[in-house]
């Protein structure tokens, strides 16, 4: 991770909920729906010294995983300040499964909140 001196200080680190804001725009193509509100996102620090996202996808066999690592890593880089450090990880503790989506997404799909 950077130190305070390596970070562009005219653009802020996000916080917590900026940054789970901007994860949104991640639509996972399988499902149609954004990882966010999937509950794909186990951990999200944002600090002066950077940003960790730890996450997940639906399987461990998901074909789009790599896409989405990608495009989850464009969004940060378009958000953060220029220097700001990135660390994203795919875990897969504990397995993702339905009943982590929130209750829009479970309603969206016809599953009792």
């Amino acid at each position: 991770m950077a130190t305070d001196t390596d970070i562009d200080t005219a653009k802020p680190v996000p916080d917590e909920a900026a940054i789970r804001a901007l994860l949104r725009r991640v639509i996972d193509p399988e499902i149609g729906m954004n990882i966010v509100d999937l509950g794909l996102l186990y951990r999200v620090d944002a600090g002066p010294q950077g940003v960790l996202i730890e996450m997940t996808m639906t399987s461990p066999a998901c074909p789009m995983g790599e896409m989405i690592l990608d495009e989850v890593k464009d969004v940060l880089a378009h958000a953060l300040p220029q220097n700001c450090a990135t660390d994203v990880r795919l875990v897969w503790e504990p397995p993702w499964t339905p009943a982590m989506m929130d209750a829009a997404a479970k309603q969206h799909f016809g599953w009792e909140p």
